[in-house]
């Protein structure tokens, strides 16, 4: 699909509603993956699915934003209220979650450790495959480095995706890079396996699922 990111807007969970980018959802999609690069200040997310054969398709991009003078739990129950509310929008069968770097700044690191915990509740919450990727991790399966500059990650999310531009701002393409990551990583036929009863996969889905979960046994 070609499109352009430009202007994957900000969103607090409650607070907010400025409206994120939204792509159109192909009728081809067999599994859905939520991205997610946390932050208390800014949380960057990206949608996107897998229609087969390598297919993938942006849904949806955007940022959480919390305001700075709100006590750490406030925005913590913002980041928690933004997750649950895009997994009960999209349905995701699984979510990407960029574990944390560790840096000098011991205090960044405690405070992105609480917005991942919430995260992680969030998914765990809402029936979701749990996926958890270094930052190395994710720069080495978008671009093929663990070394990427943030520059070289927009371009390759925007390359792999069809976009002529990369999403914006940075953090909302981070999000949409650790999806990207789980759905060329991650076993994509056991993720739709394990699809909850109340979302049943068409026959043709079904079948196709049912071959490719043999061939990787």
């Amino acid at each position: 699909m070609d499109g352009s990111a430009r202007g994957c807007a900000a969103r607090g969970s409650l607070r907010s509603r400025a409206v994120p980018t939204v792509y159109r959802l192909p009728s081809t999609v067999q599994v859905i993956v939520l991205g997610v690069d946390p932050g208390t200040a800014v949380t960057g997310y990206g949608v996107v699915t897998d229609g087969g054969r390598g297919q993938h398709t942006l849904v949806e991009c955007g940022v959480i934003r919390t305001r700075a003078r709100d006590p750490l739990a406030a925005r913590l129950a913002e980041i928690f209220d933004g997750i649950t509310e895009l997994a009960a929008r999209h349905r995701p069968d699984a979510i990407a979650v960029e574990d944390i770097f560790y840096g000098k700044n011991v205090k960044s690191t405690v405070s992105l450790g609480h917005a991942r915990g919430v995260i992680l509740l969030a998914g765990q919450r809402a029936g979701l495959a749990i996926h958890e990727y270094s930052p190395s991790e994710i720069k080495k399966a978008v671009a093929g480095t663990g070394s990427a500059t943030k520059e070289q990650i927009q371009f390759m999310v925007a390359r792999l995706l069809r976009l002529k531009e990369a999403p914006a701002p940075a953090d909302a393409s981070d999000g949409v890079a650790a999806a990207l990551t789980c759905l060329m990583t991650a076993r994509v036929a056991a993720l739709l396996e394990r699809r909850a009863p109340e979302r049943p996969l068409r026959p043709a889905v079904a079948a196709d699922v049912a071959s490719r979960l043999r061939a990787t046994r």
